[in-house]
Parts: C-alpha cells; sequence; structure tokens
C-alpha cells in the first residue's frame, strides 16, 4: 500500500479496486500532507483520478473535500449508502461513478460542474437532484436500474447530453421540454419504465442513432418520429402498439426494427422502403403482411422474425410458426 501511494504522489492517479478494503486509507484524504520521508515534495502532484471500485467500503469521509482536483472518482460496486456532501464541492470533477451500491440520494451536485459523466445505476434512488442542471458539460448520464419516478426539469439545462440510460425505473413519462433541449442526443434507452407514449415532439432528436424504448405501455408513435433520420436502432418491443405511423417510412438509416410483443394488426405499406437488416414482427396480431415486405433485399432469413401472428381472417386458422413458410407466404 505505501508503495501505490508513494507512486499516486507523483502519478496524479490512485487505483485500489478490488483490495477487499472496508474504509478507504487516511492517507489517500491527506494529499500532499502525506509526503514521506525520501519524497521530494516539489515533485508531489495532487490527486486527480481516485478508484476504488469493486471493494467492501461503506462509506467515505468529507475529506474528500481535501481533494480539490480530482477530475475522476470511482467509487462503483461497493456497499454505500449514502455520499459525502463534499462530492458535490469537487469543482474539477469531471467523471463521477457510484453504480452497484445501496444509495438512495444523491449529494446536491452544487459546484461540481465540470460534470461530464454521471453514473449512478443499480442504487436505490427515487430522484436525481435538481443542481445536476448546473453540470453544464453533462454528456453522458447513467440512472438505470433505480426507482426513478421523474427526471428533473432541471435537466433542460443539460444541452450536450449525448447518452441518456434510465432502463429500469418508474418513469411514467419523458417531458417535451426536456426532449426540445436535448438536440445532440445520440443514444436514448428507456426501456423498462412505465411510459405511456413517446413525447410529441420526439422528431426533434435528428442525431439520434439508437432508441430503446422495450417494455413499456407505449400505445403509439408519434408521426414526428420521420425527424429522427440518423435512427439506425429502434427497439419498441413488449409495449402496447396496434398500429405504426406511415412516416416510419421515411427513416432511411434505420437498420433494426424491433416491434414483437405488441398489438400490431398491421404493417405500413410505406415501411416496406425500410433498407432493413433485422426486423422482428414476432408475437402480434397480424391479419397480413403487405406483398411489398417481400423486397427487402437486406433482411436475411433469420432475422426476420414474423413468427407466433395469425395470417388469416379465420380465427381458427392456425398460427404459422414457421419461419420458412412465413418468408414464402410474404414472397407471395
Amino acid at each position: 500500500m505505501d508503495r501505490v501511494l508513494k507512486a499516486a504522489r507523483t502519478s496524479g492517479s490512485l487505483n485500489l479496486s478490488n483490495r477487499s478494503l472496508r474504509e478507504v486509507p487516511n492517507e489517500v484524504y491527506q494529499s500532499l500532507d502525506a509526503v514521506g520521508e525520501g519524497e521530494n515534495w516539489w515533485e508531489a502532484v495532487d490527486l486527480a483520478k481516485l478508484i476504488l471500485a469493486h471493494n467492501n467500503i461503506e462509506s467515505l469521509r468529507e475529506d474528500l473535500r481535501n481533494l480539490p482536483l480530482l477530475t475522476v472518482l470511482n467509487v462503483s460496486h461497493n456497499k454505500l449508502s449514502e455520499l459525502p456532501a463534499a462530492i458535490g464541492e469537487l469543482q474539477m470533477l469531471k467523471s463521477l461513478d457510484v453504480a452497484f451500491n445501496s444509495i438512495s440520494k444523491l449529494p446536491e451536485i452544487g459546484s461540481a460542474t465540470s460534470l461530464v459523466k454521471l453514473d449512478c445505476s443499480s442504487n436505490q434512488l427515487k430522484e436525481l437532484p435538481c443542481s445536476l442542471g448546473r453540470c453544464l458539460n453533462l454528456s453522458e448520464l447513467k440512472a438505470s436500474n433505480n426507482c426513478i419516478a421523474s427526471l428533473p426539469k432541471e435537466l433542460a439545462n443539460c444541452s450536450k447530453l449525448l447518452k441518456l440510460d434510465v432502463e429500469g425505473n418508474k418513469l411514467a413519462s419523458i417531458s417535451e421540454n426536456l426532449i426540445a433541449s436535448w438536440t445532440a442526443l445520440t443514444e436514448v434507452n428507456a426501456s423498462k419504465n412505465l411510459l405511456s407514449g413517446m413525447p410529441e415532439n420526439i422528431g426533434s432528436l435528428s442525431r439520434l442513432v439508437r432508441l430503446d424504448l422495450h417494455q413499456n405501455r407505449i400505445v403509439s408513435i408519434p408521426a414526428s418520429i420521420k425527424g429522427c433520420y440518423s435512427l439506425m436502432e429502434l427497439f419498441m418491443g413488449n409495449n402496447a402498439l396496434s398500429t405504426l405511423p406511415k412516416e416510419m417510412g421515411e427513416l432511411s438509416q434505420l437498420g433494426t426494427l424491433d416491434l414483437h410483443s405488441n398489438q400490431l394488426k398491421e404493417y405500413p405499406v410505406e415501411a416496406c422502403a425500410l433498407n432493413l437488416s433485422v426486423l422482428d414482427l414476432s408475437n402480434n396480431s397480424l391479419t397480413g403482411l403487405p406483398t411489398e415486405l417481400g423486397n427487402i433485399s437486406n433482411v436475411q432469413q433469420e432475422d426476420l422474425l414474423l413468427s407466433l401472428n395469425y395470417y388469416h381472417s379465420d380465427p381458427t386458422y392456425p398460427m404459422c410458426e414457421s419461419l420458412n413458410f412465413i418468408s414464402n407466404f410474404v414472397r407471395k
């Protein structure tokens, strides 16, 4: 440990992950005050990167404020139930990872306005702090697998947000005001929530490449989806969709379209023009398919999933579960 700490005082980086630590060594908090015998104080530097992941640490001290030049702090996969307020005072902090703990509330971010990446996934959070809206450089926010019911309106200030992951929470909606501000978004994962619909202005996300909303309660896709012209992957499985907007046919970059386990009765002819490589329509209520679907050249047979649908108006007609049969059916 002495050797590692000594090296950290000259490199500014300290990695104490996977050491079965139950607490943070006192020397870590002491920073330059811990320059030992035989070390040149003028060669010592402030700690900028601190990795404490995969330990058994139960608490962090407010003495973290003694490390004002920290830019990276990783305390993921520990046994933390709370975080010290001092974290919110680290003005230089750019990356904060507190995932896989038992934290029920994040401290006010306050002065940590340099924050670029925040990962607070797999905790027990019911909300995110409003002060997160002061982090104007925030580009990546991961808050999956918590109990969050709504996102603070102040997050609209984070206009540089590129990646948002809120999978596995209790979100009932995502406000249009947030979407209107997050026009730089390239990836959104809001799967496994309680969403009943998409924001009507979803089309303002023209840079969006991947959108995952599977396992929600979404009943419709707004026509504005055509504005997401950079979209390459759309996951809408396990929702309550009964129809698709014809405007989806304008998503020229779309390669993966997952619509399994919905209530779709038809597939729009306009969407047959998509240049898809993967199409999943399994477990719906399709009574027929456009013959134009057979013209999709990029979809390989193993990636055309249409099983567990009805293809006959007679309700006694058996379900077609053979992919070969369905492929032939489509081409007829």
